[in-house]
């Protein structure tokens, strides 16, 4: 049909007017034939987090997202053979206000960032949907002909399928992970049959992007701030008499117990940390709070290894409550072992954030 209307309207031009409109059909096409990429950062960065640094506190490691970018575009690259129209970063912040991190990860070229927000009680707002109003608009003005999605939510398939009626491929680019039936990390099993297919980066792109920060001294500190890219951050220089500084904190705690392997389903992401899920038979008490506990306690020890005195000076006088970050580090964590719908359980929340108490009362 292109080709016929592209003969009609030639045949109606003078030579140079021809030439010109058949370099602009080419163009379009070309631009057709491409690919686009979208990332859920807090998707991407709580399996990398985890991956090396065994949590999803974005203290506890550091992200050198050119190579992350890189190493993505690259995947979809040698799978499809196509150029990529640009990648669609999407993440959060205060007031939808880019941060000093954001503005370097949009410098980034072919790098698209887009803010929601985050919610007084530290949820996102808005990624999904800004992430699923692009999707169908490069789709509808047929920008790209495939869609790299890094994401799990299904909340995003209602888009994928608009997308799809409008004529574009929409592939699933995950992390492999043998002991799922999807074959990926996280992904709603929804989302997954929605999708025209399912791939795999490599996990040499996460080992090479993502850096565990083991302890707090000062040549740490400025190696892993290099390698994010980010302000170095300082400990306070003289401690006040009476409040132990992380280092000193970190010296008086203990190893922290693994927890007992426990088969039960993955945890599949979301950005609303509060929707239920399917909640089953409720057999849980003894394995799946002892691992709670475990990872109430593991979180509150890669919290003191990347902060800094005044941190907890303040988080302390607000004790019982904790910061979003925190909170929202601690559910997750648990959905990585125990499953979301495990993680919706009151008591297990209780129990996390217990453990988290505990370990620093234990070590104060």
């Amino acid at each position: 049909m292109v080709r016929c209307r592209s003969r009609r309207v030639s045949g109606n031009l003078g030579g140079s007017e021809a030439a010109i409109y058949d370099d602009r059909l080419g163009s379009i096409k070309s631009m057709m034939n491409q690919t686009a990429i979208f990332v859920d950062a807090g998707f991407l960065l709580s399996l990398g987090g985890h991956r090396v640094a065994g949590t999803t506190l974005r203290s506890a490691f550091t992200t050198h997202y050119e190579s992350l970018v890189r190493g993505i575009v690259q995947t979809v690259k040698k799978n499809t053979g196509l150029n990529n129209l640009r990648v669609y970063w999407y993440d959060a912040s205060k007031d939808g206000l880019f941060t000093e991190q954001h503005k370097r990860i949009g410098l980034i070229p072919g790098v698209k960032v887009r803010l929601g927000r985050i919610s007084y009680n530290g949820e996102q707002k808005g990624v999904d949907l800004r992430l699923a109003l692009d999707l169908v608009g490069v789709a509808r003005h047929g920008s790209a002909s495939v869609a790299y999605l890094v994401s799990g939510d299904d909340d995003l398939a209602e888009a994928v399928e608009e997308a799809q009626d409008l004529g574009m491929k929409v592939v699933l680019l995950g992390l492999q992970k043998d002991q799922s039936r999807l074959g990926v990390a996280s992904v709603a099993e929804h989302l997954a049959l929605t999708a025209d297919a399912i791939e795999v980066m490599p996990d040499s792109i996460i080992d090479s992007s993502f850096t565990r920060i083991i302890d707090w001294d000062k040549d740490n500190c400025a190696k892993t701030a290099l390698v994010a890219a980010a302000p170095t951050a300082k400990p306070a220089a003289s401690p006040k008499p009476g409040i132990p500084t992380p280092a000193m904190l970190a010296q008086k705690a203990q190893p922290v117990r693994s927890a007992e392997p426990v088969m039960q389903p993955e945890m599949v992401y979301s950005s609303d940390s509060e929707r239920s899920g399917f909640h089953g038979q409720a057999a849980y008490e003894q394995k799946e709070l002892t691992a709670a506990e475990e990872i109430g306690a593991k979180v509150a020890q890669s919290w003191l290894a990347s902060t800094t005195q005044a941190e907890v000076v303040e988080l302390v006088a607000d004790k019982p409550q904790l910061p979003p970050e925190i909170d929202r580090t601690l559910l997750k964590d648990c959905a990585q072992v125990l499953g979301e719908w495990k993680t919706d359980q009151q008591t297990i929340r209780r129990t996390l954030r217990g453990a988290f108490w505990d370990y620093l009362d234990q070590i104060m």
